[in-house]
């Protein structure tokens, strides 16, 4: 099977899940997406089809949570001023960096986020108005130059112990922001091309039947346990990426470069053990979404 073939049937199936845990949690879509996906596609080609259905996306989680918006705009704004040069940064880092540098970034970025989260550790930021700006810097750069935002910004939230709907308010209001500021900015850059266009007729279909289904699996399942077993997934799939990408630029030889795998693979198999643990014991850890009274 030609490798274009090949790449556009895991890009339908990557996708298809990666609506699914978005429909169900409200985050997920381009970090679960982004680390199979770069390894069929250059990010500078990929990116600017997945900014345009995640506006989309976002939107209609606005939308969904609009009854929340006016509890957490103060909130969430330094961050928001603070996506804008962050954006216009990264941007610009993606249309001049070579594909293979802009991979290796973002699984080193991705991995320790996913990492920490799956940890369970948390220590309340006090000065959360100050760190908001720098904050939102750093998340413009990452998902201009990845689209991936999700991670740190569910940490920061879980981190300060926002409430569900918050929670999800916070997270739709921040990243419809960013995702429209790098939609310009990749227009302003000349990053779209019909390759844009073929990624999106691969892609809308399984964000059409992603989205809702995945709001049906989170009624039936619990989202506590739904949430961890993606992280874990997300964990093995960009650790195996940032092997891959140590051996295809030369960093490392192979085997060597499955390290990485084998040390994500093992502090994640060790995590996972201690949530099951602490579930069967009654304890509610840090991979929980926020509920409401938290």
């Amino acid at each position: 099977m030609p490798a274009l073939e090949t790449g556009a049937l895991v890009l339908i199936a990557i996708t298809l899940l990666a609506a699914t845990v978005t429909g169900g949690l409200g985050y997920g879509f381009s970090s679960l997406t982004v680390p199979v996906a770069v390894l069929f596609y250059a990010s500078r080609v990929l990116n600017p089809a997945l900014v345009l259905v995640e506006l989309a996306v976002n939107a209609y989680a606005v939308f969904l949570n609009r009854r929340s918006l006016g509890r957490v705009w103060r909130r969430t704004l330094p961050i928001i001023i603070g996506l804008l040069p962050g954006v216009l940064v990264g941007s610009a880092v993606l249309s001049a960096v070579n594909p293979g540098g802009v991979k290796l970034i973002t699984y080193v970025v991705l991995l320790p986020l996913i990492l920490i989260q799956a940890a369970g550790l948390r220590r309340p930021i006090r000065a959360e108005q100050a760190v908001g700006l720098p904050l939102g810097a750093g998340i413009g750069v990452l998902y201009a130059l990845t689209t991936i935002s999700g991670p740190p910004l569910a940490l920061l939230l879980n981190n300060q112990g926002v409430v569900r709907e918050e929670f999800r308010a916070s997270l739709a209001l921040v990243r419809i922001a960013e995702s429209l500021f790098t939609a310009v900015a990749y227009a302003v850059l000349g990053l779209y091309s019909l390759q844009t266009g073929s990624l999106l007729v691969l892609v809308a279909p399984s964000v059409l039947v992603g989205v809702p289904l995945g709001a049906l699996l989170i009624q039936r399942l619990a989202a506590e346990m739904f949430r961890r077993l993606c992280m874990s997934f997300d964990a093995w799939v960009v650790g195996f990426g940032c092997s891959r990408t140590l051996i295809d630029l030369g960093l490392l030889g192979d085997p060597a470069g499955y390290g990485v795998l084998g040390l994500a693979g093992l502090i994640d198999v060790v995590l996972l053990v201690r949530f099951f643990e602490q579930r069967r014991r009654g304890v509610v850890g840090f991979g929980a979404l926020p509920s409401a009274g938290h």
